[in-house]
């Protein structure tokens, strides 16, 4: 089984810094960012509009953890938003070549 993860950042420097260590680290394949986005949101009693990044990577289920713990250890947020997005299914050959990527872990 394998997994998306979902990561808002304060930009793209930051999504860049921990992608390369998500990848670095081999409990990442891939790393895909968006380099842009408005966010709304409440914080601490607050109405919040900020503009963040979306950092999307693509792993094993079983390597979730992993991520989600490293992610809060080097983010600059204090509550960062990491969610699990199971993928049910995909292209036989994208599947393989993410296991063949991860398969030091």
């Amino acid at each position: 089984m394998y997994s998306m993860v979902y990561i808002t950042t304060s930009g793209v420097e930051e999504s860049k810094k921990i992608a390369t260590t998500l990848l670095e680290e081999k409990i990442v394949a891939c790393a895909n960012i968006i380099p842009k986005m408005e966010s709304i949101y409440w914080w601490d009693g607050d109405l919040e509009e900020d503009v963040e990044s979306i950092l999307l990577v693509k792993t094993r289920s079983d390597l979730v953890d992993k991520v989600i713990d490293r992610v809060g250890e080097i983010h600059s947020y204090q509550t960062p938003c990491v969610l699990e997005i199971q993928i049910k299914t995909g292209s036989e050959d994208y599947l393989k070549w993410l296991e063949d990527a991860l398969s030091g872990h």
